[in-house]
């Protein structure tokens, strides 16, 4: 088939400044790409050319800043190019403008968030859209259970499909491959002998990093040797500081634990951080439709402290790859859950081999495409 996968109107394809949804898209290409015939439309970069094929992908990027002008220059190339199937990321509203120059094409719809709420969608164009489409894939039951209590037509056509991440690049710190990284990092930023959180995220405040430093003080009194990392930024390569940051700075200033704040970092050198780190902390108070960090730290072979929001607990079995914070509003519950886990060396320790085994087994990308192909022909 001549498939085109539509982007979002936020990141470019690949995800050279990042974004869960522009990963995902990357991860599953290798494999469905050899399948069918393969076109992404995204959001045009600076540093990426306006068209190109790579690895027998063809990419087209046009200009994008708001969804009506992306929705512009969607509808444009679609009026000059024809596709049997169409698989829209994220954004129900494309699913109109894109049946009405696509009558005879198959479309379906990723659900990576709550898009399909009524603020973001009227009903009536909801339901429109859900009519036109044939598969419904979602990150997470969270996901698809939100969309079936506001349009209970839309059940037949949903299916969770958990992300995916690369297991060959997100490796354990014992790896041979990330040993000599582990150490240096520890070693730039007077990490060594210390038992290294990490957070890593966007620094908003329904991310809830503040919890995390708040923690820390109680945290140091049971735990001399740890320490904090903080990676990421405003919003993914934007290194601006909002009144959010900076309070988050403010905090950090005043505990007496070591705390790294990286900024943001590449893509393509995140993988080291998890390496250098020894436990995952996330700490989104927010109803997070999945945060693909998740994925990340299970196969850097990190025990997880997650949030009992939104889709976060599906992918964390309590005492076997991490703990789950229900009230995460308090910071006293991450002392708890964070204590329960450093107090316990050998329960760690397993926490981090069931996490890689758990990525290993679950959540490759191969998995994705292919649960991701199985719609396709369903379709």
């Amino acid at each position: 088939m001549k498939v085109l996968m539509i982007c979002t109107e936020k990141l470019p394809v690949p995800p050279v400044l990042g974004g869960a949804i522009q990963t995902y898209i990357a991860g599953v290409l290798p494999y469905v790409s050899k399948v069918h015939n393969i076109t992404v439309l995204g959001v045009e970069a600076d540093i990426l050319p306006k068209e190109e094929t790579v690895d027998g992908v063809h990419y087209v990027r046009i200009p994008g800043g708001t969804l009506e002008n992306y929705r512009d220059g969607v509808v444009q190339y679609l009026q000059n190019n024809q596709f049997d199937l169409i698989h829209i990321y994220n954004r129900p509203r494309l699913v109109l403008p894109v049946r009405q120059v696509a009558p005879n094409a198959k479309i379906t719809l990723s659900m990576h968030n709550d898009m399909f709420n009524r603020e973001k969608i009227a009903p009536r164009e909801a339901e429109a859209a859900l009519e036109e489409v044939s598969k419904i894939v979602t990150v997470s039951n969270y996901v698809g259970n939100v969309i079936k209590e506001l349009y209970p037509q839309a059940a037949p056509k949903l299916r969770t499909i958990y992300s995916g991440v690369d297991v060959d690049r997100f490796l354990p710190a014992n790896h041979p491959n990330m040993k000599k990284i582990r150490d240096n990092i520890r070693k730039e930023h007077n990490l060594d002998n210390k038992t290294v959180l990490l957070f890593a995220g966007r620094l908003s405040v329904s991310k809830g990093v503040d919890r995390l430093i708040r923690a820390m003080p109680d945290l140091a009194k049971k735990h001399k040797d740890i320490a904090l990392v903080v990676v990421g930024s405003k919003w993914f390569s934007q290194n601006d500081v909002t009144d959010y940051i900076a309070y988050v700075k403010s905090l950090a200033r005043r505990l007496s634990v070591p705390v790294v704040a990286t900024g943001f970092v590449h893509p393509s050198e995140i993988q080291n951080w998890f390496a250098a780190a020894d436990l995952f902390v996330c700490t989104s108070i927010w109803q997070e439709p999945l945060a693909r960090v998740h994925y990340e730290a299970m196969a850097a072979g990190l025990p997880i402290v997650t949030t009992a929001r939104g889709g976060n607990p599906e992918v964390i079995i309590p005492r076997e790859n991490g703990l789950i914070v229900e009230n995460p509003e308090d910071p006293r519950n991450f002392v708890t859950a964070i204590s329960d886990i450093l107090s316990d060396r050998s329960l760690m320790k397993k926490m981090g081999i069931k996490s890689r085994d758990l990525a290993i087994s679950l959540y490759t990308w191969d998995r994705v495409a292919n649960e991701l192909l199985d719609v396709w022909n369903q379709a």
